[in-house]
C-alpha cells in the first residue's frame, strides 16, 4: 500500500485529490496538511511513501518544506503540485529535493503515473511542462 500525504492550503484541492487517490488500488491518503509546516511535521511523524506538495503556501511554502524534509529523510518521494508551470518553479522544487512536478491541470491518471514513476526512482514532469525536460537544472 502506497501511503500518501497531501499538502495544500486549499481544503477543496486536498479533499478532491484525497478522494481520487483513495479510489486507486494500492493507494491510501494517510494525512492532509494545510501548509508546509504541517507537512514537515507529518513527514517526520508518519514517514509516508509519497507527498504531494503545493508550492505557494504560508507560513512555510512548498520549496522550504521540501528542503526541510530532505534534511531528515531522503526516501520520501515528493511531487510538487502547483498551478505554476514556469521553469523557475520547476527548477527550484527539483533543486530542493522534489522527485516530480505536476500542474493542477493534470488528470488523475497523470497523477497516478507520477506517483508510480517517482516510486520507481525516476523524476516525473507532467505533460504540461514536458517541454522543460531538456532544460532542467539540477
Amino acid at each position: 500500500m502506497v501511503r500518501i500525504i497531501i499538502v495544500d492550503d486549499h481544503f477543496h484541492v486536498r479533499e478532491a485529490w484525497s478522494w481520487v487517490l483513495n479510489q486507486a488500488p494500492g493507494i491510501k491518503v494517510i494525512a492532509q496538511c494545510s501548509n508546509g509546516q504541517e507537512g514537515i511535521e507529518a513527514a517526520r511523524k508518519l514517514r509516508p511513501d509519497v507527498m504531494l506538495m503545493d508550492i505557494n503556501m504560508q507560513p512555510v511554502n512548498g520549496i522550504e518544506a521540501t528542503r526541510s524534509i530532505r534534511q531528515f529523510d531522503t526516501d520520501i518521494k515528493i511531487i510538487a503540485v502547483s498551478v505554476q508551470a514556469e521553469r523557475s518553479y520547476v527548477n527550484e522544487m527539483l533543486r530542493n529535493g522534489a522527485n516530480g512536478y505536476v500542474t493542477k491541470n493534470s488528470s488523475s491518471t497523470e497523477m497516478i503515473a507520477a506517483i508510480d514513476e517517482v516510486l520507481a526512482g525516476k523524476t516525473y514532469l507532467c505533460e504540461e511542462i514536458g517541454y522543460l525536460r531538456a532544460q532542467l537544472v539540477h
